[in-house]
């Protein structure tokens, strides 16, 4: 048993409902509920009455609920001492992100981390997967937040969490022909002059391309590659393509662009943190606990 399942089980006690538990906790509905039924089964009690529509704890689940939110508080508190006393030492963290796929996550993350540690400077690095994966290596880095990448490093003894689950969108200038379109799939993309972020800096990207289009009769043409978000907004704004990218794209380019989720759905993006294990101490752990 872990913290995150009695976090889970708090939520879903707390809302009555996975659904709702589901969203505040920002991760799927099905991983939770299997969550829920294997701490069932380690308890060996029934901690719910499923209803068609919310859940009741039963006499069992109150009792474990008061217990689960003492060890709870008493983790947190645990966690802000330590990192207290790790931190004396230590004056800054350095995080590495990427902005598309961090927009939702990261500045809740921040929030969290300075109500838990006090006198810690965060300091932000906007980065490839590639450059992030390096920096972690060398020790540049103590936390990175990224897709998951294609093959994880055989040294460095780096560990990859995910996180979050991001639909596949294509995003175009509004008076793109397919932004008129209810349904848009891969076999539409395939006929399009594809933008794409840069192979040098994100090789997880264009392997993920090849695999997507892996059983298509033909694939996109890949007419120009950039190393940022920003660069990438600009060329299909200025209708040069369009673009593959995350669900919540639409937050950094804004009416500028129309980003529309493909039908049917590809397998998604997986975002996650990944940070070096020999260089974990309490402060990292403390930042870890908050993008749980």
């Amino acid at each position: 048993m872990e913290l995150r399942h009695l976090k889970y089980f708090v939520a879903v006690a707390e809302e009555e409902n996975v659904t709702r538990a589901a969203a505040r906790l920002h991760v799927s509905q099905p991983p939770l509920s299997r969550q829920i039924k294997d701490l069932e089964e380690e308890l060996g009690l029934t901690l719910f009455e499923r209803k068609p529509q919310s859940l009741a704890l039963t006499p069992d689940g109150r009792l474990f609920l008061s217990e689960a939110r003492a060890v709870l508080e008493r983790a947190e508190q645990a966690i802000k001492m330590a990192a207290s006393l790790s931190g004396r030492g230590r004056t800054e963290i350095n995080i590495g992100y990427a902005p598309s796929l961090t927009i939702d996550l990261l500045p809740l993350a921040l929030r969290r981390f300075q109500e838990a540690i006090q006198g810690v400077r965060v300091r932000l690095h906007d980065m490839s997967t590639e450059e992030m994966l390096a920096a972690l290596r060398s020790g540049h880095l103590d936390v990175a937040l990224m897709i998951r990448p294609t093959r994880m490093p055989k040294t460095g003894g780096i560990t990859f969490h995910p996180l979050r689950k991001y639909a596949i969108c294509l995003a175009m200038h509004p008076t793109h022909p397919l932004a008129k379109r209810a349904k848009v799939g891969l076999r539409e993309v395939a006929t399009e002059r594809l933008i794409a972020y840069s192979r040098e800096d994100y090789p997880e990207y264009h392997a993920w391309l090849e695999k997507l289009f892996r059983n298509q009769k033909t694939g996109p043409t890949l007419s120009e590659e950039h190393d940022s978000s920003t660069s990438l907004i600009a060329a299909v704004e200025a209708g040069r393509g369009v673009a593959l990218v995350q669900e919540g794209f639409e937050c950094l380019s804004g009416p500028r662009l129309v980003v529309q989720p493909l039908k049917p759905a590809p397998p998604p993006f997986v975002m996650g943190v990944a940070w070096r294990e020999e260089d974990r101490d309490a402060v990292v752990s403390a930042f870890l606990d908050t993008v749980e």
